[in-house]
């Protein structure tokens, strides 16, 4: 019997506003190279796969500010190759800078509020496992989250990241559940699904777009509307 629910927050809880995307496509077009804004959305997300990879192996906080800039370049790298645009030193340099000087802002998908209030109401206890590095209380308090999120775990609290077992377990460990009695949803296939069954969970896949169809060993959803389905 499932008792807990646990979720990723970048790319599964929040996105950005504007979509990076279109940001991509118009920093690209900036140095000459046309794009359509929804052809870009696959390079991201596996440019994305291998970033959250990298920090799943050595976290930011660990980093030197050498390393940090040069992890940022191999993503952008990453999406070039993966978009079929010819990597050259100048264009990812630039387009580091452009995106770093992109006005984003995170903003909830417009399933999260439904769906958490429906799982509130059916007496579960819901939470978030982040790997990021710093306090992410303010930002929480913001979205709203905390209206329906009572378990927060990060990084740079239990000292392990995703994929890593601890900080699954520190999470149910809170929830008073056993690893079995709860799920975990994210949108990264390695760190956030494959994590989450390694350490006893359910780990299910958020797959928006549709990217992963060739999944097969964990459960895989393409919106948070069929997270109810599952329990």
């Amino acid at each position: 019997m499932i008792k807990a629910v646990f979720f990723d927050l970048y790319h599964t809880l929040v996105r950005y506003e504007p979509p990076r995307e279109k940001l991509q496509a118009a920093a690209l077009q900036e140095f000459g190279i046309a794009s359509n804004p929804s052809d870009l959305i696959r390079p991201i997300v596996a440019a994305d796969e291998f970033f959250y990879g990298e920090l799943a192996r050595q976290p930011m906080n660990q980093r030197s500010e050498q390393d940090k800039k040069a992890l940022w370049a191999r993503y952008q790298q990453k999406f070039l190759e993966e978009a079929g645009i010819p990597v050259t030193e100048p264009l990812g340099r630039g387009l580091l800078v452009k995106m770093a000087q992109a006005k984003m802002k995170l903003v909830l998908f417009d399933d999260v509020a439904p769906t958490l209030t429906g799982l509130k109401t059916k007496g579960l206890r819901l939470g978030l496992i982040s790997n990021i590095d710093k306090d992410i209380t303010p930002m929480l308090t913001e979205l709203g989250l905390l209206n329906w999120l009572e378990i927060i775990v990060t990084s740079v609290e239990a000292g392990f990241s995703k994929p890593q077992p601890e900080i699954f377990h520190e999470a149910v460990k809170r929830a008073h559940v056993t690893p079995a009695e709860a799920i975990f949803i994210g949108d990264q296939y390695q760190v956030d699904a494959l994590g989450a069954c390694k350490a006893g969970l359910q780990g299910v896949l958020l797959d928006r777009g549709g990217y992963y169809a060739e999944v097969n060993d964990c459960r895989r959803i393409r919106g948070l509307g069929q997270v109810e389905s599952l329990l």
